[in-house]
C-alpha cells in the first residue's frame, strides 16, 4: 500500500501580516496532483491542520475542498489534531466522514483510534494519536481511577502508546504530533523551555512506521521509519534554504518499507537577499529572479534608507522583512544579547548551554532533574 505523509499545513497562517491562503491552496492542489501521480491509496496528516484553534472561514473551506478532492479520488485520509488545532473542532463530524474514507482523530479519551486497512499482504493497523499533554493523560487516567499519573511528555506519550493494541505480527503505523528528542527545529515552531516536551524515539519501537508532525524540517529521528515530513510550505526565513516535499511511504509485507520524497514547488518562494540599497534596486541584480517571492532583504548601508520598506516594495511587492547589517546594528545586537541573557531563567540558560554542547535539547526527564537541582541549590543558598 502506498501512503502520502504530510503535516503542519497551518491553514490560515499569516506571516508578517501576509495571508498565505492563496499559497496554501496552490500547495494543496499540488499534493492532490502528487497523489494522482504516485497512485497513493491513503494520506496521513500528522497534525497542525490549522494555524489557530479557531480557524478562519477561508481556512476551513480550503481544508474542506482538499478532503473532498481526496475522497472523490477514493484516497483514504487518516488525520490527527496538532498543538495548534482544537481537537474538538478537528473531531467534529468524524463519524459521518468515515463513510467517505476520511478518519479524523477524536478527542483523546484514553484510547487511540485504530483503523484497519488491507492490501495484498494483509492488514495494516493505523493508530491516530492526537497531540497530548501530560495533563490530558492524567485527566483520563484519573477519571478511570488508574494509579498512573504521568508528569512529563515522555511519560504521557509512553502511557498512551502502551494502551494501543499494536500486534507485533501485523504491520502497524502510528500518526502522531509530538517533539521527538534529537529533531532539529525551525524558527516557525513553538518551543518548550528546556526541551520539556521531548519524547524519546524508543517509545515508538512497536510501530513499523511513525508519521510525525510538529517539526517543520523533513527528517528521520532515531531510525529512518520514525519520520517528520516537514511543512509543505516555508513558514519562516530559517527554512529559506529547505526544499519542501511530501514523504511517500510504500509498505510491502511485514518488515519491507520504501521511503521517498516528492518535491513541492511553491507559488511564491521564500528567500533572503543581501546588499546595499543601490545593489538590490539595480535591474542587473533582480532581472533574473522572481521579484514576487516572499523576501527578507538585508541592507548593508551604514545609514538607514528613508522610507526604505516602501521604496523596496516598488520592485519587491512581497517584501516581508527589512533588516540592516552594519556597525550600528551589530553593536545593538551585542547589547541585546547581554540583556537577554540577564532576563532568562537559570533553566533556560542551562538548556541553551546543554543544546550547544550536545547538539540536541535536554529530554523532559533531564529538564525536570535540572529544575529540581536549581531549586534545591537556591534553597540551600538562602538557608
Amino acid at each position: 500500500m502506498k501512503f502520502l505523509h504530510i503535516s503542519d499545513l497551518h491553514l490560515g497562517k499569516r506571516i508578517n501580516e501576509f495571508s498565505m491562503i492563496e499559497d496554501q491552496k496552490y500547495m494543496l492542489n499540488q499534493i492532490l496532483t502528487t497523489a494522482d501521480r504516485v497512485s497513493a491509496e491513503a494520506v496521513l496528516i500528522a497534525g497542525d491542520i490549522y494555524d489557530k484553534p479557531v480557524p478562519s472561514a477561508e481556512a476551513v473551506q480550503l481544508f474542506d475542498g482538499f478532503l473532498t478532492g481526496l475522497a472523490d479520488r477514493g484516497v483514504t485520509v487518516l488525520a490527527v489534531s496538532g498543538n495548534h488545532d482544537s481537537p474538538e473542532r478537528i473531531a467534529f463530524g468524524a463519524r459521518l466522514m468515515q463513510g467517505r474514507g476520511v478518519y479524523m482523530s477524536p478527542v483523546y479519551n484514553g484510547e487511540a483510534e485504530e483503523i484497519t486497512l488491507r492490501d495484498e499482504y494483509g492488514e495494516i493497523h493505523v493508530f491516530l494519536l492526537p497531540f497530548v499533554k501530560p495533563a490530558v493523560v492524567r485527566h483520563v487516567l484519573g477519571r478511570e481511577g488508574a494509579a498512573e499519573a504521568p508528569e512529563s511528555y515522555q511519560e504521557a506519550v509512553e502511557t498512551a502508546v502502551n494502551r494501543m493494541a499494536a500486534n507485533p505480527e501485523k504491520r502497524n503505523v502510528l500518526v502522531a504530533h509530538q517533539f521527538v528528542t534529537g529533531a532539529g527545529r525551525c524558527d516557525s515552531e513553538e518551543v518548550a523551555v528546556g526541551g520539556l516536551d521531548n519524547v524519546d524515539a524508543e517509545v515508538f519501537e512497536r510501530f513499523d512506521y511513525v508519521a510525525l508532525g510538529h517539526i517543520h524540517s523533513p527528517q528521520s529521528v532515531g531510525r529512518e521509519t520514525v519520520r517528520y515530513c516537514g511543512t509543505p510550505l516555508k513558514y519562516s526565513f530559517s527554512e529559506a534554504e529547505q526544499e519542501k516535499s511530501v514523504t511517500v511511504l510504500e509498505m510491502g509485507e511485514k518488515g519491507k518499507i520504501m521511503l521517498s520524497t516528492e518535491p513541492l514547488l511553491p507559488l511564491r518562494d521564500m528567500r533572503k537577499i543581501r546588499g546595499t540599497y543601490a545593489e538590490v534596486m539595480s535591474k542587473t541584480f533582480y532581472r533574473e529572479t522572481d521579484t514576487e517571492d516572499y523576501l527578507q532583504i538585508t541592507l548593508t548601508d551604514e545609514e538607514d534608507i528613508p522610507d526604505g520598506l516602501q521604496r523596496l516594495r516598488t520592485v519587491y511587492p512581497n517584501l516581508m522583512r527589512l533588516v540592516y547589517d552594519n556597525s550600528r546594528t551589530r553593536q545593538d545586537r551585542m547589547v541585546e544579547a547581554a540583556e537577554e541573557g540577564e532576563r532568562k531563567s537559570e533553566l533556560e540558560l542551562f538548556g541553551e548551554f546543554y543544546e550547544l554542547q550536545n547538539n540536541q535539547p535536554m529530554s523532559g526527564e533531564q529538564a525536570e532533574f535540572i529544575s529540581g537541582l536549581i531549586k534545591r541549590l537556591k534553597s540551600e543558598s538562602l538557608g
